[in-house]
């Protein structure tokens, strides 16, 4: 297993979400703080404001692969289209692997609790839920995609 895919595992073991446990394990690439990049993932646990949307962790794929290598001009069509490109391939990529994008789908069979309200992370929390696994796919498939591998 990467590196990173095993540094996003402890950070969620640490109590990040799934969304900053991707972000924090390219920090050194993002060249951002780790208070700046927990800030900016802490939105997206639990599918967005748990409301079981879009992944964490695919979320993080997308923002790293902006960050590092998209584009910042409003005009920039040909830049645009290339980094959706990629952004495309590598969600295509995880639903692949994992069989979806959504975080509903992904804990299809777990029970959660609904609401705002986090969960507490116990060694039962982390026993039900297959969070982990995709956190690091979501770490090595990014790693592969920017040849950090």
């Amino acid at each position: 297993m990467s590196s990173r895919a095993e540094q996003a595992r402890r950070n969620f073991r640490q109590g990040y979400n799934c969304c900053q446990s991707v972000l924090l394990a390219f920090t050194a690439e993002l060249g951002l703080e780790r208070k700046a990049l927990a800030r900016l993932g802490s939105s997206f646990g639990g599918g967005i404001g748990r409301m079981r949307e879009t992944c964490g962790a695919v979320s993080a794929m997308a923002m790293i692969l902006g960050l590092l290598e998209g584009y910042d001009q409003p005009q920039d069509q040909a830049g645009k289209a290339a980094l959706y490109q990629r952004v495309q391939a590598l969600a295509a990529q995880f639903r692949e692997e994992a069989g979806s994008l959504l975080c509903r789908e992904l804990l299809a069979g777990v029970q959660t609790a609904p609401g705002p309200l986090p969960e507490a992370r116990t060694e039962a929390y982390y026993q039900r839920r297959p969070c982990e696994s995709y956190i690091a796919l979501a770490a090595r498939l990014l790693e592969q995609e920017l040849g950090l591998s």
